[in-house]
């Protein structure tokens, strides 16, 4: 028998991975259970997963009754206690030590430091005089963000001596708090200043098996140049032969690096002046339904992966899947305002390119300008025979067929439309 301990997840998660016949028992936040995964788990214990000191003795428990596999986690705040059970009980995954590196990067600054001499500087930021030791030693422009938090929060680019003081308001401002805008999950406590990296943006989609790092697509992503919230994703990326060459040839050196030998990966790169440069990367899912455009583009599906190794129900992937049509997430974004109503959702969600259709907004929900990931309405990952008619068809969808009025500050009311995007990269 097949016994997975779960930390955290989605009902995607646990659905899929009893349908390979796996017994799954889930260790679950309190407020993010659903009826699907009551439904569908054969266990659960609902406990704060972030905090070691609930998870240990119902780990032990479970332990005791099961003897489950091996532990995993494809959501950000439960990957360390799942380190932390696979080390505890020799369970052979990915355990803690590999993890934190992931999870904390500044720790991953360091470690990749100590294996590449041009490796990207970076410095703890604890105190107002790390920003000008900083710009003294490497120069601007700069970036600040925490150490471990996900979807853009909380970054910012340093340009020049005259952002210093708004550099420490705003690390002063969001150190210590837990709001609902970024997660009841996570508490935004340590930063880190690192260079900026200039250059078209990536992430890279991997799965190793043993130690063989599978790049199973590039996809182009869309961000905004100042907040550098992300507004648009294509599968596969539209790039030039020889940057998309450099990424899968440096992507699986990092990993390799950062001691992953098995399990997904979503990594953030860019390419410019500096050649490839990781920017992050968790051993984890993306998010923004990017796994549901890499099945909608190559028929792979990472979650049924993700659970299927480490068992061995799923084969190893070939060295570069190919693509048999494009997919895209496009972002609906609205005027600072008020939410006055959402139509259309179902419609769009219906259509027959549409791969996944959420949106957040509802009437009377405040809309900001786009700080970080959280302040889309919503978005729309579609399928199209290549790229660019994946690109089109959710524009098509969000500018036709939903409907999201926005009452902006003098009263106008305007309609809610598609995130721009940038144009593909000659090849």
């Amino acid at each position: 028998m097949s016994v997975l301990l779960l930390v955290g997840g989605t009902d995607d998660t646990v659905v899929k991975a009893k349908e390979l016949g796996i017994t799954v028992l889930l260790l679950q936040h309190p407020t993010k259970i659903s009826p699907i995964q009551e439904a569908a788990a054969d266990e659960i214990r609902i406990v704060d997963f972030t905090s070691w000191a609930e998870v240990e003795p119902v780990a032990e428990e479970l332990w005791d009754l099961h003897h489950f596999d091996v532990a995993l986690s494809l959501t950000e705040p439960g990957l360390d206690n799942a380190g932390r059970i696979n080390d505890k009980f020799g369970l052979g995954g990915t355990g803690l030590a590999v993890t934190r590196l992931f999870r904390d990067k500044l720790a991953m600054r360091a470690h990749l430091a100590l294996h590449d001499p041009a490796a990207v500087p970076a410095a703890p930021l604890a105190e107002r005089a790390d920003l000008d030791a900083y710009a003294g030693r490497h120069g601007f422009p700069f970036i600040v963000k925490p150490t471990d938090a996900t979807a853009g929060i909380g970054v910012l680019k340093v340009e020049g001596p005259e952002d210093l003081d708004r550099a420490w308001e705003h690390v002063a401002r969001l150190r210590g708090t837990r709001t609902d805008r970024v997660s009841t999950l996570f508490v935004l406590d340590d930063f880190l200043i690192e260079r900026y990296l200039d250059g078209a943006e990536y992430s890279v989609e991997t799965f190793s098996f043993n130690g063989r790092h599978v790049v199973v697509s590039v996809t182009e992503k869309w961000v905004d140049p100042r907040s550098f919230a992300e507004i648009g994703h294509v599968v596969p990326a539209r790039t030039s032969s020889a940057d998309e060459e450099l990424i899968r040839a440096e992507v699986p050196r990092f990993l390799t690096t950062m001691g992953l030998r098995d399990g997904v990966a979503h990594t953030e790169v860019r390419v410019g002046s500096h050649g490839v440069s990781v920017i992050e990367s968790h051993n984890r899912v993306a998010g923004d339904a990017i796994t549901d455009l890499v099945e909608g583009a190559y028929g792979i599906d990472l979650i049924t992966y993700s659970v299927g190794w480490p068992f061995g129900l799923v084969p190893e992937l070939p060295d570069r899947p190919v693509a048999h049509a494009g997919a895209s997430t496009r972002f609906v974004v609205g005027t600072p305002g008020r939410v006055v109503s959402v139509a259309g959702v179902e419609a769009a969600a219906a259509a027959p390119v549409a791969l996944v259709v959420r949106v957040s907004a509802k009437p009377g929900d405040e809309v900001r300008s786009l700080r970080d990931n959280w302040d889309r309405l919503g978005l729309v990952a579609v399928t199209g025979l290549d790229a660019d008619d994946a690109i089109a068809n959710g524009a098509r969808l969000i500018e036709s067929v939903i409907d999201i009025r926005v009452e902006t500050e003098d009263g106008t009311v305007v309609r809610a439309g598609a995130a721009e995007v940038a144009e593909a990269v000659p090849a």
